[in-house]
């Protein structure tokens, strides 16, 4: 083997060549604007997600239009928010549930319900717990199970 073509088998790449265009930047850009998820994009590119996530990391001019649909994907479903605010008589109405739960995943960071509910005893002690002992239930547990050996005892 020559030098030249050892310096050659060094600057191909392995594996087949990558789909990616730098002018599918401005295509992500715009389907954001029309409320695409990365999912969605990646189904019109007509790429895996693990594709995709090759280059976010790859293209960083890539990354930064999926950052940038990302926000204009949000702006689409507010603007459906505020556009169905206000019911219209005859007009179109909003599911509003659909569309809620919709954010909440699109977007958990801003959207989701999240409740925490923390327990504390007195005085931000651990929690004190009572156990209530019912003599009246233990006593008619003791009184049946008496009479029944008594019964039994008869019988003999």
């Amino acid at each position: 083997m020559t030098d030249e073509q050892a310096s050659d088998d060094k600057k191909r790449p392995v594996g087949r060549p990558s789909k990616y265009k730098p002018e599918y930047c401005k295509q992500v850009i715009e389907w954001g604007k029309q409320g695409y998820s990365r999912e969605m994009i990646a189904g019109e590119l007509d790429v895996s997600w693990n594709t995709l996530l090759s280059w976010m990391e790859a293209h960083p001019e890539f990354l930064e239009a999926l950052e940038s649909a990302k926000m204009q994907e949000m702006i689409y479903f507010e603007k459906i928010g505020i556009q169905y605010m206000v019911e219209r008589p005859q007009g179109d109405k909003l599911n509003t549930s659909i569309w809620s739960r919709s954010l909440a995943a699109r977007f958990p960071q801003k959207y989701r319900e999240n409740t925490k509910v923390e327990v504390t005893g007195k005085n931000d002690g651990a929690i004190q717990v009572d156990v209530v002992h019912d003599f009246a239930q233990e006593l008619m547990n003791d009184l049946l199970s008496t009479r029944q050996a008594g019964d039994k005892s008869d019988d003999s």
